[in-house]
């Protein structure tokens, strides 16, 4: 699951990603109500966390702007603004998917983000393709300018999440709560084993590159 923090308080964004990171979510911040529309046009975010009161453009209009995309996020209004009025208000009028008052309890906050990203689950496309490679997620086939490629059921599932990726990085942390499971020894050598697998297969080396501190990802 991948989320976006739009709020400007630095300190509550930065505790916020903090908790989420430690429940195994990848999080975005952003600081301005542009940042956060930029960010969602560039990027497939499963959740918004979003504070109304926004530098530049407020919540409000970013949560009206989003509502217009063909498949926009799932947005969670944070906010200072708790008054019943104001709930029904984001929730009908503004078209957010769910709505928080602050002060606020982590746990639920977590909780809330669980349930609206599995409210509409979003499927990649069967096909994907990125600098060459062509991964078919049905069949469990992939290509490389043509070439098929054998590759095991672990390195299939670690080149279709970086695909899924889009050059993003991919936590590590992802890579084995989703491929392997939350029991691995956090020392075993799997993941990196793998990776090195894999790029010999893809025939370049240069092609999944390892981001320090925030995973892998795929270049070109």
């Amino acid at each position: 699951m991948r989320v976006l923090v739009a709020e400007d308080h630095q300190v509550l964004a930065r505790t916020i990603a903090t908790g989420l990171r430690r429940q195994s979510i990848a999080v975005d911040l952003a600081a301005s109500g542009d940042e956060a529309e930029r960010m969602c046009l560039l990027t497939e975010y499963d959740v918004l966390v979003l504070d109304r009161d926004l530098p530049v453009m407020t919540g409000d209009e970013v949560c009206r702007r989003l509502r217009e995309l063909v498949d926009p996020p799932r947005i969670l209004m944070l906010t200072s603004a708790g008054a019943l009025e104001d709930k029904v208000y984001g929730l009908e009028r503004l078209g957010a998917d769910d709505y928080l008052a602050k002060p606020f309890d982590f746990a639920e906050l977590v909780a809330r983000i669980r349930a609206l990203s599995r409210r509409v689950p979003k499927a990649p496309p069967d096909v994907l393709r990125h600098a060459g490679i062509t991964l078919d997620r049905a069949r469990r086939e992939v290509t490389v300018r043509g070439r098929a490629l054998a590759l095991t059921p672990k390195e299939f599932a670690v080149l279709r999440l970086l695909m899924e990726a889009g050059g993003d990085a991919v936590p590590h942390h992802e890579l084995v709560r989703t491929v392997w499971d939350e029991n691995l020894d956090p020392r075993t050598t799997a993941v990196r084993a793998t990776i090195s697998r894999l790029r010999g297969k893809l025939g370049d080396p240069g092609l999944i590159l390892a981001d320090a501190g925030q995973g892998y990802r795929l270049c070109g």
